[in-house]
């Protein structure tokens, strides 16, 4: 007679052996979402950019092109909403990574959420992650030198963030990357492998081939088993510092000398020869401080550099993202490999050299070289040796055809290129573009249906908030979906809301709405809600329930 620890194993045995035979046959897809980081709708080659990016353009002449894919406008709040499927307040994360006290302001991606790699390890998927964290409560040292002192490498301390907030806690098998936001490209600051701290680097290190080298390593690790695999590439290009490779920057070093004028012109007609929009009538909005020439710039050596710097760090990280797709082929994983390609958010306007060393921001390189911010635009950027960004008007140029940037719930802050490619899965035409809306919360309810995995009530002891993101598969079948009735947005006091053709938008919660029919107005020109009060109201009042609902209101500042 059979005991029951006999029982128990032989169940084991039996259990292990379906799951073995179910990875045998799995015909489910590889998931690879690869993320820029503060990149412009424009910059790629496939969506109207100068600079050189091939692989990216591959995947989108063989592939889905979005054109109308919203994100929440910045760094932290969009990779919670990406990798919960919820808006960002709900997942703790409204503001950056700092804990205010408040549902919605924690500061880290909470305990009422499940992510996309907790999701599809339940799923038997193998995960891994490369790149930024950006979604767990930033740990500071006791003094200001002591902290800085840090930064700078020149003293260690082992966490960077609560270790139960690693992505290695959140569902990832594997991570090699930065748990911070901000980094010395060269020589990044909180970078792990794991958990642990990674404190020397090898000589002629740049870390977004680092990031993407070890993406392809990772592919190549997966594909040794039977089952699918999930992996999530966060690049740090183009966010500042402007560090980049002196045989990239060569590339561009004319290039934009041209002025903001002439490279939005030409970046506009390209999207419309590349399909991204249609010729039927001029969206492009006007430039930014129009009153300004490019002739009477008195720093435009500097900016024209400046943009070359920010080009070649595009240029490198799609050089890495063809070594990934490189590694994808020659495993023979990629023709049932699901890639997505998109931005975390709008270009920049941020004007970081007048930022100065503190917080995230080092003083000296790891040898005691100082670190220029070089707010009279003398020192190039380029280096270890100095920190800075482009300004507005390059940030209007990257975000064509749109106003605004990041931070911003105007399209130019929160609309972002998407390329789906996928050779076995994918329905819809190649390299065509659809219309259809989505946002980065979409991703959750997408691998759940490929995977095949319900969403959980409960996990790890936690009630888990229902997800609102809805599945992108129809439209990669070449249908159309349902979609969305309403997409709302918030950050540090920008709103908006989305309902079908129609968006009600303000910069700060001091301005008037505004309303625009996006259909008709893709680019937020001819404000409308002195004509039509009472959808403005309608709205106002959808975003002020969705607001209060959501752990948006109250703000921290207001307790």
């Amino acid at each position: 007679m059979l005991t029951r620890s006999c029982l128990f194993c032989c169940l084991l045995a039996l259990v292990a052996a379906l799951r073995a035979e179910a990875q045998q046959n799995d015909v489910r897809p590889n998931i690879i979402i690869i993320m820029a980081d503060d990149m412009g709708y424009s910059d790629i080659g496939c969506y109207g950019g100068e600079i050189a990016t091939p692989n990216i353009d591959y995947l989108a002449r063989n592939g889905l092109r979005f054109s109308q894919f919203y994100n929440t406008s910045r760094c932290c709040p969009t990779r919670a909403s990406l990798l919960t499927g919820l808006y960002s307040h709900q997942a703790g994360i409204g503001n950056m990574s700092f804990d205010q006290g408040v549902a919605g302001y924690r500061g880290y991606i909470m305990e009422n959420t499940i992510t996309l790699a907790e999701l599809l390890k339940t799923g038997g998927y193998n995960t891994g992650m490369v790149g930024k964290w950006h979604v767990a409560n930033t740990v500071q040292q006791k003094s200001k030198e002591e902290h800085l002192a840090w930064l700078n490498h020149q003293a260690d301390h082992e966490l960077f963030a609560p270790l139960e907030q690693y992505p290695t806690s959140r569902g990832f098998d594997k991570y090699y990357g930065t748990i911070w936001g901000v980094v010395n490209f060269f020589d990044p600051f909180s970078l792990v492998n794991g958990t642990e701290p990674v404190k020397k680097i090898p000589e002629g290190y740049y870390y977004t081939d680092a990031i993407n080298d070890t993406a392809a390593a990772y592919v190549r690790q997966f594909s040794r088993q039977k089952a699918p695999f999930f992996l999530y590439v966060a690049q740090t290009a183009p966010h500042w510092p402007l560090h980049a490779l002196p045989e990239d920057i060569k590339k561009y070093r004319d290039v934009y000398k041209a002025g903001w004028d002439v490279i939005r012109e030409a970046r506009y007609k390209k999207m419309i020869s590349e399909g991204v929009f249609s010729a039927d009538k001029n969206i492009l909005s006007p430039r930014f401080d129009k009153e300004r020439r490019w002739e009477d710039n008195p720093d435009k050596e500097w900016d024209a550099y400046a943009m070359a710097v920010r080009a070649a760090m595009v240029d490198r990280m799609d050089q890495g993202i063809g070594r990934i797709i490189n590694a994808l082929r020659e495993t023979g994983e990629l023709e049932n490999t699901l890639i997505f390609f998109l931005s975390d958010n709008g270009a920049s306007s941020d004007d970081a050299q007048r930022y100065g060393p503190g917080l995230d921001r080092p003083g000296e390189t790891r040898n005691g070289k100082k670190i220029i911010y070089p707010v009279d635009k003398k020192a190039l950027p380029g280096t270890e040796t100095t920190f800075a960004s482009t300004d507005n008007m390059w940030s209007n140029v990257a975000n064509t055809p749109f106003r605004y940037w990041k931070s911003e719930s105007y399209e130019g802050g929160i609309c972002t290129p998407l390329i789906a490619y996928w050779p076995a899965g994918l329905k819809a035409q190649k390299g065509s573009v659809t219309d259809q809306p989505g946002h980065v919360m979409d991703f959750m309810g997408t691998v759940q249906e490929l995977a095949g995995v319900p969403y959980p009530k409960e996990f790890k002891g936690h009630v888990i908030t229902p997800a609102d993101g809805q599945s992108l598969v129809p439209v990669l079948k070449g249908k159309q979906r349902k979609g969305h009735e309403y997409l709302f947005f918030e950050h540090i006091g920008g709103r908006a809301v989305r309902w079908g053709d129609w968006k009600l938008v303000t910069l700060d919660a001091k301005k008037d709405w505004e309303l625009y029919n996006i259909k008709d107005d893709r680019t937020e020109v001819n404000n409308l809600a002195a004509q039509h009060p009472q959808l403005v109201e309608q709205l106002r009042n959808k975003w002020m329930e969705w607001a209060r609902a959501s752990h948006v209101l109250p703000k921290p500042n207001a307790r």
